[in-house]
């Protein structure tokens, strides 16, 4: 029975290394010149050591020489094919040239953002550009829209803010990236849920673990870099408003339009990801924001053990500051008053930077804006430096549809401070 069983295994392995030499498949071509060239070195080495005339030499050498050429093109034929099939949204062609870029955003800084939303998603675009050591901390307390829905009906933790973290650092196709942002209209009964959000929850279902889901589907994605979420635990966030009113859920306290006073989490004392606080203990610079001040970035710090890796880190920190203020969240917000509310969440040492928007925006991008209730958030600068803090400010602004942060520029700006230490 032993030996049956051996005996079907070896032929299981047989058959699989028969698959590679189906047609289609692209690789025989490649084995076929290694040969080639295995057989031409072996023959030319042979007779060169055995030939006596010199012409026969030279000739034998010529054909070692051709058998060395054909080796190695063929060598380098079958590692791109695997490249290739492994990172098929590679640019260049050329072996060398994938190689060296992967083997330097591996050797690139270590880097931690946190925070949620499309506002860290911005900056995790021009990042990845410079290193693939990047871990992207987002909040799990979105319970709105499409990612609400699903919290709700799956009981699991809300994937949005996931998704968009993922989709920035993905290194796969665009059209990859493009389904998993594709979003059913409200026509259909999946109205207003994106693929990606769906994608993450099947995965979480088949595996059982949500945690387990998202680096799924980072492989699926090919990201440079990780996506943690800063916690495990089924949290809610909770508004108290200046009036004395609360409000329970990220969607509603941004629809209540009510000055907050402070936000809290239930239950108030969640336990961060080990890959959470590791990544952070590991870091060079750790980045907090762009995004929504309350509801994307305050959440992670709310969670005890995540403030106090940051504050005791020797990492370089810098919290990048909206461009523009959020209705219900900061109306007539200066940039120390965003400072003001991180600090008194968390705890002082959490940033050393601030990067602030020194650049004009558009009239007409102004006045679109205003007809929302927001406007561009005020630069108090040396009340800032007042408080301790040193200031960056340049031109970030890119308008298209939205204002929002030129990624490439913020990047550079970030990955430029660790040439001060």
């Amino acid at each position: 029975m032993k030996k049956s069983f051996n005996s079907n295994a070896s032929s299981l392995k047989v058959k699989g290394i028969l698959k590679w030499l189906y047609p289609g498949i692209g690789i025989k071509r490649w084995i076929l010149l290694v040969l080639v060239g295995l057989v031409f070195i072996i023959i030319g080495s042979f007779f060169l050591r055995n030939e006596e005339f010199v012409l026969f030499q030279v000739l034998d050498s010529i054909g070692l020489l051709c058998g060395i050429i054909i080796l190695i093109l063929g060598i380098k034929g079958i590692i791109r094919f695997f490249i290739n099939a492994e990172v098929p949204s590679s640019k260049s062609n050329e072996l060398v040239d994938i190689v060296f870029q992967r083997k330097q955003l591996s050797r690139g800084p270590k880097i931690v953002t946190i925070g949620g939303g499309t506002g860290l998603s911005v900056i995790l675009s021009g990042l990845k550009q410079y290193t693939s050591n990047i871990t992207a901390i987002v909040t799990v307390a979105d319970d709105g829209g499409s990612s609400g829905r699903l919290r709700q009906e799956f009981d699991i933790l809300p994937p949005g803010d996931i998704r968009n973290c993922l989709v920035a650092l993905a290194d796969a196709p665009a059209l990859m990236r493009d389904l998993f942002q594709f979003r059913f209209d409200t026509t259909s009964e999946l109205g207003g849920h994106s693929f990606g959000n769906l994608f993450i929850t099947v995965m979480t279902r088949l595996t059982g673990d949500f945690e387990k889901a998202i680096k799924e589907t980072s492989k699926v994605l090919a990201l440079k870099g990780q996506v943690i979420p800063s916690t495990l635990n089924n949290v809610q966030l909770v508004a108290q408003h200046k009036d004395g009113s609360t409000t329970v859920g990220e969607a509603s306290i941004t629809n209540a339009r009510r000055p907050i006073n402070k936000v809290s989490l239930q239950p108030d004392k969640p336990a961060a990801t080990p890959d959470a606080i590791k990544a952070i203990e590991e870091a060079q610079v750790i980045v907090l924001g762009p995004g929504s001040l309350y509801t994307s970035i305050v959440p992670n710090l709310l969670i005890k053990e995540i403030t106090e890796a940051i504050s005791s880190s020797g990492a370089i920190k810098v919290y990048v500051c909206n461009v523009m203020t959020q209705p219900g969240e900061t109306d007539g917000f200066s940039v120390s008053d965003h400072i003001k509310v991180l600090v008194n969440h968390s705890h002082p040492r959490i940033l050393d930077y601030c990067v602030i928007n020194s650049g004009e925006i558009p009239k007409y991008m102004l006045e679109r804006y205003s007809g929302q209730s927001s406007c561009p958030v005020i630069n108090d600068k040396k009340k800032i430096e007042s408080m301790g803090y040193r200031v960056i400010e340049d031109d970030f602004v890119v308008t298209d549809d939205v204002i929002r942060h030129d990624p490439e520029r913020l990047a550079r700006i970030v990955i430029g401070l660790l040439d001060e230490i």
